[in-house]
Formats: C-alpha cells, sequence, structure tokens
C-alpha cells in the first residue's frame, strides 16, 4: 500500500514504468511544461490568465530497424507540446479532465503511441499545485475511428434571419429550401424589437445582451419545430452531421472563445459574420440585413419580400 500511495504522486514517468503492460516499451517524457492559460469554471477564473504546468509520459512502440538519427521516424517532444498547444487553442474549457482527455486522444492517434499519461496542475489556485492525472491507450480509442486531425468537419451554410424575416410569412418557403441544401444549415438572428436591461457595467451588459440574442433564438424556434436553439460546439457538430437546423445560442462560444470577436452582441450581423468565420462556413446568407464590417466567408443578401433563397 506504501508503494502505491508513493506512486500516486510520483511523476509519470515512474506511474508509466511501474504499471506498464508485458512486453517492452520506449517512452518519451514533457516535464514541467508550464503555460500561461485561461481556463476554469470559477468567476474569478474568467477573464484572467494562470500558470498550468503539463507533465506528459508516452510510451511508444520501439522501432524495428535503426533510427538513423532521423527525427521523422520517432514521435518527437515537439508532438506532444503542439498537441498541447491546439487543444489550449481549440476552445476555453472550464476543467483540467477535459483538457487531459483531450490532449490524451491528440497524442495517442500519433502513430507510435501506445499510451499515455497525463498530468495537468494549477500552479497559481492554491497553496500547492492542483491537478489531475489521466492514463490512456489506443484501445481507448476503439470508438473513436475517425482521427481527429481529419479535415472531415462540414462547412455550414450560416443564415442571419433579420426580426422582419423571423415573422415573414416567408418563414417555412425558406426552411423548406435550406432542408434540400446539401450542407448543413445553422441560423443565427438579433435582439428583439425591445430595449435589453441596462446594468451600466460593461462585462455584465455583454451577458444581457447575449441571452437577449438568446431569447430571440427561442422565439425562432416556437415558431417552427426544425429550428433548435443550441449552445455548444458539441450540438453544433451533432446538429450538422444529423442533418438539423440549428439556431445559435451564443453565449458559451462566445465566451469560451479563445480569439474571440471584436464586435458586441449589439452589432448582430457582425457577430454572425465573426460566428460564420470561427464554424469554417462556406458562406453567410443575410435576409432582411445589411452586411456590418467584414468577414472571413463569401456574404449574400436577400430582400425579406423575396421567397426563394
Amino acid at each position: 500500500m506504501s508503494n502505491e500511495v508513493r506512486l500516486a504522486f510520483e511523476h509519470p514517468k515512474s506511474r508509466a514504468k511501474a504499471t506498464s503492460p508485458d512486453g517492452p516499451l520506449d517512452r518519451i517524457s514533457v516535464r514541467d511544461h508550464v503555460v500561461e492559460v485561461e481556463i476554469g469554471a470559477f468567476q474569478a477564473e474568467r477573464g484572467n490568465t494562470q500558470r498550468v504546468s503539463f507533465n506528459v509520459v508516452v510510451e511508444v512502440r520501439p522501432l524495428s530497424d535503426d533510427v538513423d538519427d532521423d527525427v521523422d521516424r520517432i514521435l518527437s517532444y515537439d508532438r506532444v507540446t503542439e498537441a498541447i498547444a491546439a487543444e489550449l487553442a481549440e476552445e476555453r474549457l472550464n476543467l483540467l479532465e477535459t483538457l487531459a482527455e483531450r490532449i490524451a486522444e491528440r497524442i495517442l492517434w500519433e502513430p507510435q503511441a501506445v499510451r499515455t499519461f497525463v498530468r495537468i496542475e494549477k500552479l497559481d489556485r492554491g497553496p500547492g499545485a492542483l491537478g489531475v492525472e489521466i492514463v490512456r491507450s489506443v484501445e481507448d480509442l476503439a470508438t473513436k475511428p475517425v482521427s481527429p486531425h481529419a479535415d472531415t468537419a462540414p462547412h455550414p451554410h450560416v443564415v442571419y434571419l433579420s426580426n422582419a424575416a423571423i415573422t415573414s410569412p416567408n418563414l417555412a418557403r425558406w426552411l423548406d429550401q435550406l432542408e434540400r441544401r446539401a450542407e448543413p444549415v445553422i441560423l443565427c438572428v438579433g435582439r428583439a424589437d425591445v430595449p435589453a436591461p441596462q446594468t451600466g457595467h460593461r462585462m455584465t451588459q455583454r451577458r444581457v445582451d447575449l441571452l437577449a440574442i438568446e431569447q430571440n433564438a427561442w422565439c425562432l424556434g416556437g415558431r417552427d419545430d426544425r429550428c433548435v436553439v443550441v449552445s455548444t460546439r458539441t450540438e453544433l457538430d451533432w446538429a450538422m452531421k444529423n442533418g438539423q437546423i440549428s439556431v445559435w445560442a451564443p453565449s458559451k462560444i462566445v465566451l469560451d472563445a479563445v480569439d474571440g470577436p471584436s464586435v458586441g452582441p449589439d452589432d448582430p450581423v457582425a457577430l454572425a459574420a465573426w460566428f460564420a468565420g470561427h464554424m469554417d462556413a462556406s458562406d453567410l446568407l443575410l435576409i432582411g440585413a445589411a452586411p456590418s464590417g467584414t468577414a472571413d466567408v463569401p456574404v449574400q443578401v436577400q430582400d425579406v419580400a423575396q421567397s426563394g433563397l
């Protein structure tokens, strides 16, 4: 028991050695890799970065022939630090557990990798290092046959509906046409034509204004059952793969984005353009609204009076 307790607090390299499966496996490690990052579920952790330490050990299959001092033939340390950087850049996360899972999965898609130990610790949240450690193997990827690195993400058709478009008698006809498109469809809206409560504080007002957009999204959802309100990237990914028309509720994605929008919810057309770029959309269609600012995707404009898209 004392030996098990000691190993529980050892560096992952020691744990890997102590629990290694039968047969020789080589190990590479990255120790005490510290990054300043915004992460955490508490309000005090939002808008502030903190030091997070990463310790990773990867067990790899030995090469059957000589390495010949060729870096391209081995799993490089850079692949580990790149996995960390890629997942930190993907989106803002609340939980270290989620981050550890994603880093481990990305590492295990490397051809040589067999098993990985990932320890992540917050260095500034208490008197000591507070963190998690997980162990994952290639067997854990059995239910995930597609590599997360593959460019299989759909490119949605993003449509912004003005309030006049939401209440238009043409709405059902537009949805009929959107359902027949080959690419998935995500709808965006702005605030309803009523003033949002005023807080007198910039950050809290941003929250209120985002929630006002979400209220209008739910109003659209009430007008047609095909319009399903979603707030997370996971929900959007599922909807795009399953032919569901989504209505974007923006709060979570906007607040969690690493490279968030430079515009606020008071400019919902520009916010929709940012979202279209964030989702790598095929294009952005504005119904009943004029373009605002620049967009990273092609933009089309349609008048509310037109019944065909």
